[in-house]
Formats: C-alpha cells, structure tokens, sequence
C-alpha cells in the first residue's frame, strides 16, 4: 500500500507512473474521498470532546439538567451519524487506496508489455550439437521421467508425475542452492566478488505454510483471485503460488529491532498456480504447471539498504546460473511488467535449445515498503525512531531449471549430463 501523504503531495506523478503501468485508478476520486475523510473524522472528534466537557460538568452537580440530558442525547445522535459516514468513508477509501500500485524507481524502462524489458546482459553461448536437440518433453517422457497422462486422470490437465533420475535431479539442485545461501563463507565470498554493500548474515531455511488468509494474502498485494490463486472451498484459506507469499506476512504488526536485520529466509514449498489465461500456452512438458516445487528468498531490511539486497539477490540467481553453466540473459523489466507491488524487478532468462529462445528461470522484486506498510510490520531504529520495513523476494530455484539442464546438457542418445557441481550430490555424471 502507498503512503497516502505521498499520494496527496504528488497526485500527478501517482496517476502518470500507476498508468505506465498498466493500473487504472483514480487518484482525484481517492483524495476526495480522503479529504471528505479527514475532515469527517475531524467532526467527530470535536463532538466527542463536546461530549466528554459535558460528563465532567455533570460529574460536579447533583443531576444533570433537562438541557444537559437533551444536548447529550443530541451529542450521542449526532456522532453516531458520523460514525456511520466514517465507516463507509473507510471502506471507500480503503478500497481506493489499495488499487494505487507502487511507484516505480526512476530507472524502470517504461513500457506497455514484457516486449519493451531490456537485456542488461547475457552470459555464456549456447551449446553447439552435432544432432538435432530435443526440447525437455521429448526427452523427459522418452526416459519415463514425466507421466502427464496419468497424472490427467488424477488431477486434470497441467499437473505431473515426475519420476527416477529426475526427481532425484531436482533435489540434488535444491540441496545446492541451500548449502550455499545458508553459508556464511559463501555469502561473504559473493558480496566481495560483487563488490556489495550488504550484511553477510546468511539465509535461515524455512518451511512455510502452503496457506494463507485472505486479510494476509491481500496485504502482500499478491493475491490474484482472478488468474493465479486456489482457494480452499468453504474456507477463509489460499493457497500459495510462491513461498513469499506465505513469508512476507510473517511480521504482521511487529516491531523488528534494528540489530536483527537483515531478516533473510529461503523458504521451500509447493507452489499452486491455476495459470488462468494461459490456455494453450506451454502445454507441453512441465514449463508451466499448476503445482511445481519452489526454493524462495525472502528478506526484510531498513529502506536505506534495501536497493542493495536487491542486487545481492540477483547476485546470487548469477551465481546458481554461472555454477549450473547454463547460457542466461538478465533483463530488467519495464514498468508494465514489474507487478503491482514492485518498484523493481529483474529477471533471469535462460536459453532453452529445445525452443531456440531465452525463457524466465528466476525473478527477483523489489517491494520496498508497499507491503510492510500494510502488514504493519516496522523497524526501530538505533535512535528509536520508527519506520517500516522494506521486502525483497527473489526466485532462489524453480523447476525450470530442470527443464534448462535436460535441454542444454542432452545427448544424441536421450541421456543428460549431470553439471559438475551436482555430481557429489546425485553420484552420477549421467542421468
């Protein structure tokens, strides 16, 4: 949610950057509403204190007098009319308030559609074969390691059966990525190599609920009851499309002391998307589907540092990349791309031989205070002052790396190469 100070000082700004965007709303009818409000609440301020100066002069008589009873009765009718205008307002103005998206950092791209990201950078070149490349489908059904048939006959379309070497695949690279976020050397190394200006703390691992409430799914700006979120029939209950979802409503109306900052978590569920409007869309393999497994980070730091945890957080989705040797683009995405809550994002994209194109393995968001100021979830700062906590969340690991390590280590018999620095956790140089 933004700061609706900000939104009275620079309506302008507000409606210009919500409409780059892509977000209708209203920012005059917003501060209507808001000015109404204020000046409402104001009203019913100054008939309580007419309320409460008329029970003291009562407390000193014996009775009160036929006058005093009838002003209070008056007094009594009068601010409950406002109350009821209040609660309205209130609904009104909350509504209003909670359509306004975060305001972009100046150097977001502006842009209509994903079309309009820019390519920072691309590291490494595809691989050259001397056979035609299969893409991941292909390969993973030939080697029984995806069985979407049956798992149709169970669940439906867009969900799987992954099996054997695979499976065993996907946790080798999760037992990767943990053993090196959650290490203080590693960290330490990472922020050197990339010459940040970042705590070295390390991530906690974490297991979150699959679930949350609407009240804290919404105050996260994430829940998308049209497109992308399940939830639990005859319960107040969604599930999850992404562990931060679960992870950034944590501190709900808590104080964080300063010194326990950063709070970094890298959080493992299984993610639920019903991926609405994708209709016949990657349809084949399990690009996208509506269950998947998904290492998350989540951090909460101060708004002086939170612009830098964000680049911390891509330099480790480089690292996983650059480790795994898997060709990737980074590119920084423009204005109508970055979502409702950020202020920026990046993503990582990886080249997919099996579809000769770059595709999204990781993206890593910059929220600032969008969400915390509606979480209520502040810090107190070494003077003691009080300000809200800033969130950034970044993808740590998909199932689509699975997908670009079948693609880009296959051979011409149907096996896949194990990448170097998963081999001592799956034993095997092929699977």
């Amino acid at each position: 949610m933004l700061d609706i100070q900000f939104i009275r000082d620079n309506p302008e700004s507000v409606q210009q950057k919500s409409s780059q965007k892509g977000i209708a709303v209203d920012v005059e009818k917003l501060l209507q509403i808001d000015a109404e409000r204020r000046t409402r609440q104001t009203q019913a301020e100054e008939l309580r204190r007419r309320r409460n100066d008329l029970t003291d002069v009562i407390k000193d008589q014996d009775r009160p007098t036929a006058e005093q009873i009838a002003e209070g009765r008056q007094l009594k009718d009068e601010i409950s009319a406002l109350e009821t205008q209040l609660k309205q307002l209130d609904e009104n103005y909350y509504e209003e308030l909670k359509k306004i998206p975060n305001m972009p950092l100046p150097d977001v791209p502006v842009g209509a559609s994903e079309a309009d990201n820019v390519v920072i950078r691309t590291i490494g070149q595809p691989p050259v074969f001397d056979f035609e490349p299969r893409n991941h489908a292909q390969i993973a059904e030939s080697k029984g390691w995806l069985d979407k048939e049956r798992a149709a006959k169970v669940a439906g379309a867009r969900f799987a059966y992954l099996k054997g070497d695979l499976v065993m695949l996907d946790w080798a690279l999760n037992m990767f990525v943990l053993s090196k976020v959650t290490n203080y050397d590693f960290i330490r190394q990472l922020i050197a190599d990339n010459n940040l200006n970042v705590s070295d703390k390390p991530f906690m691992a974490v297991q979150p609920p699959a679930v949350a409430n609407t009240a804290a799914f919404e105050a996260t700006g994430r829940l998308d009851k049209e497109g992308q979120t399940y939830r639990l029939e005859g319960e107040d209950l969604w599930l999850n499309a992404s562990a931060e979802h679960t992870m950034a409503p944590m501190y709900l109306s808590e104080i964080l002391p300063v010194d326990d900052l950063p709070i970094r978590y890298i959080g493992q569920t299984t993610a639920f998307r019903r991926e609405a409007g994708t209709y016949g869309k990657d349809m084949e393999g399990f690009f996208r589907l509506h269950q998947f497994n998904k290492l998350e980070m989540e951090s909460f730091t101060t708004a002086a540092s939170s612009l830098e945890e964000h680049y911390f957080l891509i330099a480790i989705q480089e690292y996983i990349m650059q480790a795994l040797g898997l060709p990737y683009q980074v590119v920084q995405k423009c204005t109508a791309d970055i979502g409702k809550p950020n202020a920026r994002g990046v993503d990582i994209d990886v080249w997919l031989p099996g579809q000769s194109k770059y595709r999204e393995t990781h993206t890593a968001d910059l929220i600032t205070d969008y969400q915390t100021r509606r979480m209520a979830t502040r810090v107190r700062l070494a003077d003691g002052s009080i300000e809200f906590a800033h969130t950034n969340d970044a993808t740590a690991l998909s199932q689509r790396p699975l997908i670009a390590i079948i693609e880009n280590y296959q051979l011409a018999n149907g096996d896949v190469r194990v990448p170097p620095v998963l081999v001592s956790y799956l034993n095997k140089e092929v699977i």
